[in-house]
């Protein structure tokens, strides 16, 4: 195990998470060591999603059984009993929205989090890759340089300064210098296939992380229509709207259930990631990088020496020492040999480009930048990538626990507008008011009662054999009027006193009075009103 860091401490979450027990499909113990590599880790992260699969049948195998009892179940017909049947389902429902509610909140609270850590990780990828190629890029350029540039321009001064052995000597030790930087330069790793590999992880998990994140705000969007639509179908008293909701319901249950098998192992095997993180990429760059360099850039100790310090060393001391040279024959053998200013200027420019990238490659080997970026990519996985995964989780388990409410709510709702519908019939049946009723009535006429008088027919003959009298203009007494009201049954509704003394018509035919029938006994009635109205 590496040595500890203070830079970087795992978080509770992720030592709770790293404690879940990992066993393999047969339930044998299996190494939390971080190896996605390895079939018997696979299993175990994939046996942690089969627990989530296994939750999500015993909800349904509850749910069945609840809705098997609620339906075989005795039904009560008092009212009181309906009352607290409909304020139940009214409760539950308001409940299962707002838990409904709170778990999307949370877990958009969530897929935020999450988005955020794994884009930081990409970000963090993309800059050690930048570095990585920026410093391939200096390697190849100062070896570019000393091997082709330099070596022109070492030849025609060959040429032009063949006369003088001293100048020649001069050239061949700035031509073996040139050969020691670019053997130093050599002993640098070479990082093609570490950028290759940063790359291809990058652009993988963006194109996952994309996904993911469309994949849970869709799901959001289908929480709360579902919500939306449940409680529509509620306030309208729906049927077509209710059974839409049951069968979104399952849907949604079994996605939220998932969803959280997903969490849950991607949850897991991070934390067996971010637990020892040192020992997982220690393992993977073997072959590649060597050890010491991989442990200089992980812990970047300030007490531990840089692997590329005496490589930078020779380096520096070489261009300095052909710096000297060069400046040397330039001020020697420049009066005696004009033509070769210009290729010795040349080479003076080209030594203190050279030097311009040994400084900037310096600061790039240098450990602090690709140091931080590894904390930075840490930080985002490990802090807010599993902390995001644990607010979908618990998003999870709230949606699951909202739509088992609504699936249970369902069936008593539906059975609740069954009742009202039976009653609501039973009160049409018995009102005279409803056209069904009438309809009714004209083909069983009740017997034996006296009802308000609306119409004029008999018991004995039909109800179109008899037509209303015409209205006349009377100036009858007080008394006939009164008299007349008692005829009605006493019924305010036809004592229009205040109608007398401006020569009103008496009480006639009015289209709002009930349709009712006259039994046989109430024949000298009607015959009395014949007398005192003829036709």
């Amino acid at each position: 195990m590496p040595a500890a860091r203070v830079e970087y401490i795992a978080p509770w979450w992720v030592v709770w998470l790293h404690r879940v027990p990992h066993l393999s499909l047969r339930l044998q113990p299996v190494n939390s060591t971080f190896n996605p590599r390895d079939e018997s880790y696979q299993e175990s992260l994939l046996l942690l999603g089969l627990v989530a699969a296994v939750c999500l049948g015993l909800n349904l195998v509850f749910l069945t059984a609840y809705l098997v009892w609620l339906c075989c179940g005795r039904r009560d017909g008092a009212a009181q009993t309906k009352q607290h049947s409909s304020c139940c389902v009214t409760w539950a429902a308001v409940v299962a929205g707002l838990i409904c509610c709170a778990a999307v909140g949370v877990g958009f609270y969530g897929n935020s989090e999450t988005n955020d850590g794994v884009y930081q990780l990409i970000y963090s990828l993309d800059n050690a890759n930048h570095t990585f190629s920026g410093i391939d890029a200096l390697v190849s350029g100062t070896t570019q340089q000393m091997k082709v540039d330099l070596e022109q321009h070492l030849a025609r001064l060959s040429e032009i300064l063949a006369a003088r052995g001293d100048y020649l000597q001069t050239l061949k030790f700035v031509q073996q210098m040139a050969a020691s930087i670019r053997a130093q330069l050599s002993r640098l790793p070479v990082w093609t296939d570490v950028t290759a590999e940063l790359t291809e992880v990058a652009g993988q998990t963006s194109y996952v992380e994309y996904y993911r994140w469309l994949s849970y705000l869709l799901l959001f969007i289908v929480d709360l229509v579902i919500c939306l639509v449940t409680c529509l179908g509620l306030a309208k008293r729906s049927k077509c709207l209710l059974a839409l909701m049951l069968c979104c319901g399952v849907l949604a249950l079994i996605l939220s259930w998932a969803s959280l098998a997903a969490d849950t192992a991607a949850a897991v095997g991070t934390s067996d990631f971010c637990v020892a993180p040192d020992t997982f990429i220690l393992n993977i760059t073997q072959g590649q990088v060597r050890t010491e360099v991989t442990r200089y850039y992980l812990y970047c100790s300030q007490s531990a020496s840089s692997p590329f310090q005496q490589v930078l060393t020779v380096f520096q001391r070489s261009l300095t020492t052909m710096q000297i040279q060069i400046g040397g024959l330039l001020q020697f053998a420049v009066p005696h040999f004009p033509s070769a200013e210009g290729d010795l200027l040349e080479i003076q420019l080209l030594l203190n480009s050279s030097e311009a990238g040994l400084h900037q490659l310096t600061a790039m080997l240098d450990c602090r930048g690709l140091h931080k970026d590894y904390l930075d990519a840490l930080t985002g996985i490990c802090y807010d990538g599993i902390e995001g995964l644990l607010y979908l989780g618990l998003f999870s388990l709230l949606a699951a626990l909202a739509f088992s409410i609504m699936i249970c709510t369902g069936p008593r709702a539906w059975r609740h507008f069954a009742t009202r519908d039976r009653d609501y019939d039973d009160i049409d049946d018995d009102d005279p008011f409803n056209p069904q009723a009438r309809r009714i009535a004209a083909y069983n006429p009740p017997r034996g009662q006296l009802h308000s008088f609306c119409s004029y027919s008999s018991g004995l003959g039909s109800q179109t054999s008899l037509q209303p009298p015409a209205q006349t203009i009377s100036n009858a007494p007080v008394s006939e009027y009164m008299n007349q009201a008692v005829l009605f049954g006493g019924n305010p509704r036809y004592e229009n006193v205040p109608l007398i003394g401006r020569g009103s018509p008496p009480p006639t035919y009015s289209p709002s009075m009930r349709a009712t029938y006259l039994s046989v006994g109430d024949e000298q009635h009607l015959r009395h009103f014949r007398n005192e109205y003829p036709a």
